[in-house]
C-alpha cells in the first residue's frame, strides 16, 4: 500500500484521524512579494506548464520554482525534496514516494525532521490530493516523533502548479482550507508556506 492508496474513510478507520473542511483558514497568512527571478520562472513557465496539461510539466515548471523561493527567502536554512521515498511504516500503509517535502533543516542530503508534505493533484483535482496528503502528514508527525521533534501541528497542501489548497494536522483532527490560491495570487501562497515552515 502506498500513500496514494489512501482515503478519508480509511484514515479514519485505520488512525482516528477526523477530516473536517473550513474557508479562510490561512487567510490571516502574510502575504510575501515574490522576487524577480520567481516571478519570471512563472511567467515562462505557464505558457509550458497549461499548454503541456501534465503533472510533470506543472511540477518543474510551476511547483519547483514557488518552493526554491521559500528556501531562499529562509535564507537556505530549510530543505526541498522532490520526489523523495518516504517510508515511516509500513505494516501501516505510510510508506512510497512523495511529490515534495520540506524540512526545517539546511541539509539536502537526508531527509530530516520537522516535515511538511506537498502533494501533486492527480488530474487537476485538489481534493482527491487530500487523503493522500494527509496519510503523508500523518506520517510525518510519526516520522518527527520518533527522532525526538515531535511538533504538535503538521501542516500539507495539494496543488495542480495553478491552484494550491492547506490542510493542517493537529493530533488526530485534520482541517483543510476550501480556499483555493491561484498561482496569480503567488503573494499569499508565499506567505503561508512561509508561515507553515518558519
Amino acid at each position: 500500500m502506498a500513500y496514494s492508496d489512501f482515503t478519508f474513510e480509511l484514515l479514519r478507520e485505520r488512525f482516528q484521524i477526523e477530516y473536517r473542511e473550513t474557508m479562510g483558514l490561512f487567510e490571516s497568512s502574510p502575504s510575501i512579494v515574490p522576487s524577480a527571478f520567481l516571478t519570471t520562472a512563472i511567467e515562462r513557465g505557464l505558457p509550458i506548464a497549461l499548454g503541456q496539461g501534465r503533472e510533470k510539466a506543472r511540477s518543474e515548471m510551476l511547483i519547483a520554482p514557488i518552493l526554491m523561493e521559500i528556501r531562499e527567502h529562509l535564507k537556505r536554512q530549510i530543505s526541498v525534496f522532490s520526489g523523495p521515498e518516504f517510508n515511516v511504516d509500513r505494516k501501516q500503509g505510510l510508506s512510497g514516494f512523495c511529490d515534495f517535502l520540506l524540512a526545517r533543516s539546511p541539509v539536502q542530503a537526508n531527509i530530516e525532521a520537522p516535515i511538511i508534505t506537498i502533494v501533486e493533484a492527480k488530474h487537476e483535482d485538489l481534493t482527491q490530493g487530500m487523503p493522500q496528503c494527509l496519510a503523508e502528514m500523518h506520517a510525518a508527525f510519526l516520522f518527527n516523533e520518533k527522532r525526538g521533534k515531535s511538533i504538535e501541528t503538521i501542516y500539507g497542501a495539494t496543488t495542480s502548479g495553478t491552484a494550491w489548497r492547506f490542510l493542517r494536522l493537529t493530533g488526530k483532527q485534520a482541517e483543510a482550507d476550501l480556499t483555493e490560491y491561484h498561482i496569480r495570487e503567488v503573494e499569499k501562497i508565499l506567505g503561508i508556506l512561509i508561515q507553515m515552515i518558519s
